[in-house]
């Protein structure tokens, strides 16, 4: 696709990938097998209970032996929680949100 613009003369846009050529239904099937959105999401909330278990198993260090366990470390592992948890939150609170538009607007 060639653009004329009169500051920058001649444009040229050019595709790296074949998915962006518009037809999506081959370049899936020349693709490996994509995930679903509930895989997607499946991943996602096992990796942020992974981080909420992590933070636990660091606490209860802390608590037991603390000569073992950096502080940082702990601060760390629980900010990394703490966002990802708001995170998760977030996207499913948006989730709700475009569900209930959805059947609302039907």
């Amino acid at each position: 696709m060639n653009m004329k613009i009169p500051e920058f003369g001649s444009l040229t846009l050019q595709h790296t990938v074949p998915g962006h050529f518009g037809s999506s239904a081959s370049a899936v099937k020349n693709s490996e097998k994509s995930k679903s959105f509930q895989e997607y999401l499946s991943e996602a909330l096992s990796s942020v209970n992974s981080q909420q278990v992590e933070v636990n198993n660091i606490q209860e260090k802390l608590i037991t032996s603390p000569d073992e366990v950096d502080i940082h470390d702990v601060t760390i592992a629980m900010a990394k929680a703490r966002m990802s948890l708001n995170l998760a939150q977030t996207v499913i609170d948006r989730l709700v949100t475009g569900w209930n538009e959805i059947t609302t607007t039907r």
